[in-house]
């Protein structure tokens, strides 16, 4: 059994040395780090937080751990449970890829509308940290799936990659029993894991799409895709207190779709997974054939509509596949906020980023994933 693997993918190379940087002027084509989340805009995260904020839900995110240090994470994380480090609590991360999930999910920045901010900033996060390349990858990840449900997550994100086995299936069927949203990353082209979670029938399955709404190159597309977010140049949390990176994945993707289910879980309190699932799916915007296809599945995330939409009820048998469209639907308008970014540094290079914050130079490592 091959054990999970993660689902993202670095988009630059690491920097050079400190010493090329310190001292340098910032080039014209910087950018702070809020606003290279160009999802944030596209999805309309601002309307959507005057609807709610994610406050009173915990998500869990199975994966490498999580860089609870990490300033726009602080007060974010709670203690978890690790299956890599058995006296740990999952808020340790040498990967990185657990910490980028994370603050796409749950980022809330720090200082004046500074650093990461996340789908559900006002969400709690469940890290529940799994090994990589373990014999025993099918059990670890039914343990942990076990574990989550267990432990107060009302949303678990699996940004990763399995192969089939009962285990896992069972593991998958009883949280579904216990009123979890169960949401897994569909797989990147050229991988060469399993395509489970994300094709038990239990599991939203995401794929991700460009700044162009387009489905991504990368993303693998089937019958088991049942929606799509944005999974391209996405700017997140890395591990160290100060870490940022831009990556790309249907990780991220899943990570974005985790967060949405969040905020309606915590917009619709008395719903049930199935109909926070129904209300993704049925709300999205049809993007390649007319209907569910699969490539886009039921189409791309539009979160505003998620949030606000008349939706009525899933079937009582439905599954994140059979979801049905409901007719046109009205948006309530309402002014994003506006938000002023402080002058972190991110230059637009491949080959350099550099972090400025309070007049220290901190090396950003954009890695591969």
């Amino acid at each position: 059994m091959r054990a999970p693997i993660h689902r993202g993918r670095a988009l630059a190379a690491v920097i050079a040395s400190l010493a090329l940087v310190c001292g340098t002027a910032a080039p014209a084509a910087a950018q702070p780090v809020r606003d290279r989340q160009w999802h944030l805009t596209a999805l309309k995260v601002g309307k959507a937080h005057e609807v709610t904020r994610g406050a009173s839900v915990t998500v869990a995110v199975i994966d490498s751990g999580i860089d609870a240090k990490h300033q726009d994470l602080a007060g974010a994380v709670l203690p978890g449970k690790d299956f890599f480090d058995p006296g740990g609590d999952g808020r340790v991360d040498v990967d990185g890829h657990g910490t980028a999930m994370t603050g796409i999910i749950a980022g809330r920045g720090h200082g004046e509308d500074r650093g990461i901010l996340g789908i559900a900033p006002a969400a709690k996060i469940l890290p529940v940290r799994v090994p990589l390349n373990m014999p025993s990858g099918g059990k670890v990840l039914a343990d942990a799936i076990t574990y989550a449900a267990g432990h107060g997550a009302r949303v678990i994100n699996m940004s990763l990659g399995s192969n089939d086995e009962a285990l896992i299936h069972e593991a998958i069927r009883a949280a579904q029993a216990a009123d979890i949203v169960l949401v897994a990353s569909s797989g990147n082209r050229g991988e060469i894991e399993g395509d489970y979670p994300a094709k038990y029938p239990e599991v939203l399955a995401v794929g991700a799409v460009d700044r162009a709404g387009k489905i991504a190159k990368f993303s693998i597309t089937g019958p088991q895709v049942d929606i799509a977010a944005p999974g391209v140049d996405i700017a997140s949390t890395d591990i160290g207190e100060t870490g940022y990176s831009v990556s790309y994945g249907t990780s991220h993707a899943t990570a974005v779709v985790s967060g949405a289910a969040a905020l309606i879980r915590a917009r619709y309190p008395e719903l049930s997974a199935a109909d926070v699932v129904h209300r993704l799916t049925a709300t999205a915007v049809d993007a390649g054939k007319p209907g569910r296809d699969d490539v886009y599945g039921h189409g791309r995330l539009d979160l505003v509509k998620a949030l606000t939409a008349d939706v009525p009820a899933a079937p009582p048998t439905a599954t994140p596949s059979a979801s049905v469209r409901p007719g046109p639907v009205e948006v309530p308008s309402a002014s994003a906020g506006s938000r002023r970014v402080s002058p972190i540094l991110l230059t637009s290079g491949l080959a350099a980023v550099v972090l400025i914050l309070g007049g220290a130079v901190v090396a950003l490592m954009l890695r591969r994933r």
